[in-house]
């Protein structure tokens, strides 16, 4: 590392606020020693605090391995366990944010409505697809479509041509909303055709992730747009504070024109995802792309994210496109958008794959860049092998973050076992969301097989039942195992000792990570 990138990570955002989050933890941990050292009742209160605090978690309706994982650490560091935990223990974000997050909800309700003679169509077509779509309809509040149009893009190559075709179709409205946006030639194409749109009288709004976005964008970013005419908001700015809420992240990727047209996916805008640059060698990606009455639920998705923290709301209705607009649109089998939220109390993004992989007769493909898995994902896999369904899941072979990829690899014993075929992307890194079943269904969405997307970050994703996409998808799939390496279980055999216990003692935290 040269002095320039020293003195750019010494000054960076991310350095900074971490030093003074590990300031304000070291000056409490002294407070609580000192404290317990010269008033002894203290310490005696501060342990009773952890067992009932420990009490507390194992009563809580969480997931299991989450609330062990906070009971061994309580139990080990028994004067500071309790306090941590009321720091950071809490999965769902803080009471002010929820509140918010529900009020902005409420505001969807009238505008969105399920035609019931859709779920009945697809109840006597299939009743298991049925079933999903009912449970997404009543759990995410998020309807069943058709007349929509739709396509599916098997790596970022091949998306950004068509997204930045679409952009210069706008005629009234472009909404994006990123994780991840870096300056290069991906984004700066996509700016220079937004600056147009602005100029044309095109309202454009953009939200990023501030977390996501730390040292891939300059400071104040969100000045720079305005001036330029955007309207521009980065999400859950990080601060210096010893808070849970920091670690609930925007990690949708959503892009919305005119109401007509929605993009979303894993392709976030930075130029590593269109393999313009070369980061973990090749960047395997996916992404999907709307037309049609579907769209509406993108929509709602970005302007009920936007307005949370409004005063003033927009009036969403005006964000609508008309249905003449879709008349000539056919119908490409059922579409489903949906979101998740750490907000609320259902595991959307999860209970979706466990209902996918519960629905399948033959096969469950699935592609994702994590695979640490809570035990009731991994019941639901491996039985789905023992009973005979050919249950297929693709991970990258180069990872990039190593210690996620030995807790994927750490995962792979019990699956492997129960005949769960997993495969490694060789060329290189594969950030794909998408699951494929019985050449039925299929999502595409942003929503990776970990612990951060099922339980943490906010998500979204798309569900289709016999849509090209379906078709597609497998499609892609397949030929993609082609370049992609079959692990074996004498392979995970072959592995240290050492690294075994390494990666054992990684997996009982690993509902932090």
């Amino acid at each position: 590392m040269n002095l320039k990138k020293i003195i750019r990570f010494l000054t960076s955002k991310l350095f900074i606020v971490a030093i003074l989050i590990l300031i304000q933890l070291a000056f409490l941990t002294t407070m609580v020693l000192k404290l317990s050292e010269y008033f002894l009742p203290v310490y005696f209160i501060l342990i009773a605090l952890s067992f009932i605090v420990s009490i507390y978690v194992l009563n809580k309706n969480e997931n299991p391995s989450y609330k062990l994982t906070w009971v061994i650490l309580i139990m080990t560091l028994p004067i500071f366990g309790g306090l941590f935990y009321a720091l950071f223990g809490g999965q769902k974000v803080p009471k002010e944010l929820r509140k918010r997050d529900h009020e902005s909800q409420e505001n969807l309700q009238g505008m969105i409505c399920q035609d019931q003679a859709l779920l009945d169509a697809l109840e006597k077509e299939d009743l298991l697809a049925h079933r999903q779509a009912k449970y997404l309809w009543q759990n995410a509040d998020f309807p069943l479509y058709r007349k929509t149009e739709t396509t599916f893009f098997a790596v970022g190559d091949e998306m950004f041509p068509a997204m930045l075709e679409v952009l210069k179709q706008a005629k009234k409205f472009i909404f994006l909303e990123y994780f991840i946006i870096e300056e290069g030639l991906m984004w700066n194409h996509i700016l220079d055709i937004l600056c147009d749109k602005v100029q044309q009288g095109v309202e454009v709004r953009l939200l990023y992730d501030d977390v996501g976005c730390i040292g891939k964008l300059p400071p104040h970013y969100e000045e720079k747009m305005r001036r330029l005419g955007i309207a521009c908001k980065s999400f859950n700015p990080l601060r210096p504070r010893l808070a849970m809420q920091m670690n609930n992240r925007d990690h949708r990727k959503i892009l919305v024109i005119d109401g007509e047209i929605g993009m979303t996916g894993g392709i976030n805008l930075a130029d590593e995802y269109i393999n313009v640059i070369e980061r973990f060698g090749h960047w395997k990606d996916s992404s999907v792309m709307l037309k049609g009455e579907a769209v509406w639920s993108l929509t709602l998705m970005f302007l009920q994210f936007w307005n949370y923290d409004e005063v003033n709301k927009d009036d969403f209705l005006q964000y609508k496109a008309d249905r003449s607009c879709f008349e000539s649109i056919q119908d490409d089998g059922y579409v489903q958008p949906y979101s998740d939220s750490p907000t609320d109390e259902e595991n959307v993004g999860e209970n979706t794959h466990i209902n996918m992989i519960n629905a399948a007769n033959h096969y469950v493909y699935a592609a994702t860049p994590y695979l640490v898995i809570d035990s009731e994902t991994k019941t639901a896999l491996t039985l789905a092998a023992k009973n005979g369904v050919d249950v297929r899941i693709l991970v990258p072979h180069i990872p990039d973050k190593k210690y996620v990829f030995a807790l994927t690899r750490g995962n792979y014993r019990d699956l492997l076992a129960a005949g769960v075929k997993i495969y490694e992307y060789t060329p290189g890194f594969v950030h794909a969301k998408s699951f494929v079943v019985d050449d039925k269904m299929a999502v595409v969405g942003t929503i990776n097989m970990d612990y951060r997307s099922y339980y943490l970050h906010y998500e979204c994703g798309v569900w289709f039942y016999r849509s090209r996409v379906v078709d597609a998808v497998k499609k892609d799939y397949l030929e993609t195992l082609e370049k992609s390496h079959q692990v074996t279980m004498e392979e995970y055999k072959e592995m240290k000792l050492s690294v075994r216990m390494a990666i054992a003692l990684l997996n009982i935290f690993s509902p932090m990570m």
